[in-house]
């Protein structure tokens, strides 16, 4: 691993090159915060795609990246004489000595519940900070994490179920809600209790310690490897998805699930 100076000596040569290439380079000097948003959340994905096949040379090359849109905005916003990345990493700095009170103050601290808590409401009271509760909630966060984080939030002040258990009820309600409205063939009230039973089960996953978003993804992944199976034997043994029956998928669906995939 690399020294201390090592490190910042590398950091500075990633920002010198991207001196250069603002000045010297066609595309990288006509960029903006809005030309550069789309690429940023494509390579936010890519380094997440990396992180939950935990593939450290990926992992590598995407932070590299990552960090890349970090300076390159930071870089745009100097030209504009609005800060630099050493505004950026001082307000960074600055930020976690304030929220962290048990480490640079005196506050005390006995589990990971209580830091949390007191990190919510030490952001409700800096300056500039959110003003409400929800309010660090990005609105353009997929669906999926945003419930997840909205739940997060309100747990840290208290708004949150006494035992988990309580929470298979609400669940329950749900569920006989989504087919109430089903059976009405109201369309608009069917997604709106579907929205609701999907957030109850985000909140069951959150009370039992499962991040609900990677859960997800890995039934999906695990799908994808069955259906794939699926598809591949099939192509063997000269068989059309489209002709069989549903009991002829199970089958081999059965065995990619026998083959542990």
């Amino acid at each position: 691993m690399h020294t201390r100076e090592e490190k910042l000596e590398a950091f500075g040569r990633m920002l010198d090159i991207l001196d250069e290439l603002r000045v010297k380079c066609p595309w990288d000097a006509k960029q903006t915060n809005e030309s550069l948003r789309p690429n940023t959340i494509e390579e936010t994905f890519e380094l997440a795609e990396a992180l939950s096949l935990n593939d450290a040379d990926n992992i590598r090359k995407e932070l590299g990246d990552v960090l890349l849109h970090i300076a390159f905005y930071s870089k745009i916003a100097d030209e504009k004489n609005q800060f630099d990345i050493a505004d950026v990493c001082n307000a960074l700095c600055d930020k976690l000595i304030f929220r962290h009170p048990h480490v640079f103050g005196d506050v005390a601290v006995d589990s990971t519940e209580q830091v949390l808590e007191n990190w919510e409401q030490i952001k409700l009271k800096e300056k500039g900070g959110n003003k409400t509760v929800l309010g660090g909630v990005p609105s353009a966060l997929p669906a999926l994490i945003k419930a997840n984080r909205i739940q997060e939030k309100v747990r840290n002040v208290g708004f949150d179920w006494e035992d988990a258990s309580q929470v298979w009820e609400k669940v329950e309600e749900e569920m006989t809600e989504v087919r109430e409205e089903i059976n009405k063939g109201d369309k608009d009230a069917t997604e709106a209790e579907f929205g609701d039973l999907l957030f109850a089960v985000v909140n069951a996953a959150r009370l039992y310690g499962v991040n609900p978003e990677n859960a997800l993804e890995r039934t999906n992944k695990k799908f994808i490897a069955r259906f794939n199976y699926l598809e591949q034997a099939c192509k063997d043994r000269g068989l059309n998805l489209k002709e069989m029956t549903l009991q002829q998928m199970d089958e081999i669906w059965n065995e990619a699930k026998a083959k542990g995939l």
